[in-house]
């Protein structure tokens, strides 16, 4: 796990943007509705209740933690990682692989390269991978799904309390004082609701879907390599296979990592 606190920065300072605005516009005071955030965060909460089991609500709190802890997916050092197994495949044999399984963390690997071990045939392991890695992207994407729908209900809870309050106003039509107070109370839940939903709850289900992307890309690459290894593939061109999964400041930082090392041996 790394730690980014990119998308908390991007909360705080959208927040602290719109304050900023509020504040050398108009009085701030204006824009505070406790019955505006219960209708807007409150109902919008409650049909979310009402669309997912409790079971996948709970997961909610794991879930915000992703937005600080991301699961690292370092490519570069997974193609190094393969190259080092291709050779010792094509030196040892495969069995001598699982001496490397203890010490491996990453599970979807180990269970790969196990069954690559017990001489289990290549279509039946790409299958059980590939299984295993849409099983996992459907639970990720649970969370993304979660908040997608928060951004799509809480816009639509904030027009709802505007209808309430519209409907208030309109019944007190007698008091013309208060029509333009009764005004900018019914719009303040609107607001609330475009608020959460474009600053919150869209961007979080975004980073989400980013997140699953990358994970979904490195395990594509890792089913490739475990299949590549299996089939004895040269480690030359297994690298050159799994370098085509990087992006371009992944092949850069691949190209220094290389010349560093060569640099070193030369020393040596």
């Amino acid at each position: 796990m790394k730690k980014s606190y990119t998308a908390i920065i991007g909360l705080v300072s959208g927040f602290a943007i719109l304050v900023i605005s509020i504040m050398t516009s108009g009085d701030i005071r204006s824009f505070i509705s406790l019955s505006s955030i219960a209708v807007t965060a409150g109902g919008s909460f409650a049909a979310l209740l009402i669309s997912f089991p409790s079971k996948d609500l709970m997961k909610v709190p794991k879930i915000l933690k992703l937005l600080i802890e991301k699961p690292e997916q370092d490519r570069v050092r997974l193609i190094t990682t393969f190259s080092e197994l291709a050779r010792k495949a094509r030196r040892d044999g495969l069995l001598a692989l699982e001496d490397d399984l203890t010490g491996m963390e990453d599970e979807f690997m180990v269970t790969g390269l196990q069954m690559v071990v017990d001489g289990i045939e290549p279509d039946i392991i790409r299958e059980i991978l590939t299984l295993k890695m849409e099983t996992t992207e459907r639970r990720h994407r649970m969370g993304q799904n979660i908040f997608s729908k928060w951004g799509e209900l809480a816009p639509a809870f904030g027009m709802l309390g505007t209808l309430i309050g519209l409907i208030v106003m309109l019944a007190n039509l007698q008091d013309a004082a208060a029509i333009g107070s009764g005004m900018a109370v019914a719009l303040i839940t609107t607001f609330y609701g475009s608020l959460l939903a474009n600053l919150v709850f869209i961007p979080i289900a975004s980073n989400l879907s980013v997140q699953t992307n990358e994970e979904m890309l490195s395990k594509e690459m890792a089913i490739e390599g475990i299949i590549e290894i299996q089939a004895g593939t040269n480690p030359r061109i297994l690298e050159e296979k799994l370098v085509t999964y990087l992006s371009p400041e992944e092949m850069t930082m691949m190209k220094e990592e290389k010349v560093s090392t060569q640099e070193a041996l030369s020393y040596e």
